[in-house]
């Protein structure tokens, strides 16, 4: 899956990854490989992405909106 995360200011993240969980209004969710179509807004909250080599990494963001479609996870965060 490819996934980019974007604030008004800079791009954080963009890569391929194998999971990406998320801090959804309702609760945190996760996203993996060949997810249903989804948008949703986003709470304050962090960000975990599992890379394709394995690697975990953490954002932290104040809110936003999320959309996954076609294995492309598109994040706009408010940072």
């Amino acid at each position: 899956m490819h996934l980019e995360i974007v604030t008004p200011e800079k791009s954080l993240y963009s890569g391929e990854v194998e999971l990406v969980q998320l801090p959804g209004k309702n609760g945190s969710f996760e996203i993996l490989k060949n997810h249903a179509p989804i948008v949703s807004s986003l709470e304050k909250g962090t960000i975990k992405i599992k890379s394709v080599g394995g690697e975990e990494i953490f954002f932290e963001i104040n809110g936003g909106v999320a959309e996954c479609k076609k294995n492309v996870i598109s994040v706009l965060a408010d940072n």
